[in-house]
């Protein structure tokens, strides 16, 4: 197989074209599903089992089933039924773009939840029983003990898993969204050439996952930045 170098790089503008859906994708998933993720949270820590078990078993299906499967669900499986199309969702589950965003957003609410979760578990004991000898409150203590110190221990699994799901966002695709990836399987399509559009796609991807990094690299030094090193 001789790889064409010309189509390699004649197919990233097109497919550059599809970026603008790729990038809604991702920040309105990433910001609904931060979100669900903080309710969860919420529903885990509140010490009442009829509010943590519930947040218990929706992270264990979001998280124990394959997004593609969740997406199909959604898409093909919830215009099924006659008191889904007559809901305030119909709107927006009769289009592709609001079911991939929904799909999208339960799932990473879900992970994001454990993340924030092992976040808010790694603050030191000590500081939690240090701001209670000064008389702050529980809720004061988590707004303005833990949630700070968490946020900043939960940032790099956090940054992971946004670009995770900027790469999830390719599943949108099999729902007829012409994102990157769709752009790309129409000119595969066209050209009969997957091996060299695939490559434009991934030198795409690998770019958005490097800028992604850098941002959430200098985000982490910010918040680092009055840690004794």
């Amino acid at each position: 197989m001789i790889l064409d170098p010309w189509l390699v790089i004649d197919a990233v503008p097109r497919m550059l074209a599809g970026i603008g859906l790729t990038l809604q994708l991702l920040l309105l998933s990433a910001a609904i599903g931060l979100v669900f993720a903080v309710g969860l949270l919420l529903m885990r820590l509140s010490g009442r089992w009829w509010l943590s078990w519930p947040a218990q078993v929706y992270i264990y299906v979001f998280r124990g089933t394959p997004i593609l499967v969740q997406i199909f669900i959604i898409y093909y499986g919830l215009p099924q039924f006659e008191w889904i199309r007559e809901s305030f969702m119909w709107p927006i589950l009769r289009e592709p773009f609001g079911c991939a965003v929904l799909a999208l957003s339960l799932n990473t609410g879900a992970y994001v939840s454990e993340i924030l979760r092992g976040g808010v578990l790694g603050v030191n004991k000590g500081l939690l029983e240090a701001g209670a000898a000064l008389g702050l409150s529980v809720p004061q203590r988590f707004v303005y003990i833990t949630s700070p110190i968490a946020v900043r221990l939960a940032l790099p699994a956090y940054g992971n898993d946004v670009i995770s799901l900027m790469k999830a966002t390719a599943l949108a695709s099999t729902i007829t969204l012409a994102d990157m990836t769709g752009i790309a399987r129409t000119i595969v399509a066209e050209t009969f050439a997957p091996y060299e559009v695939f490559i434009s796609l991934a030198i795409v991807y690998m770019t958005l996952t490097w800028g992604l990094q850098k941002s959430f690299a200098r985000l982490e030094r910010y918040l680092g930045r009055y840690m004794i090193k």
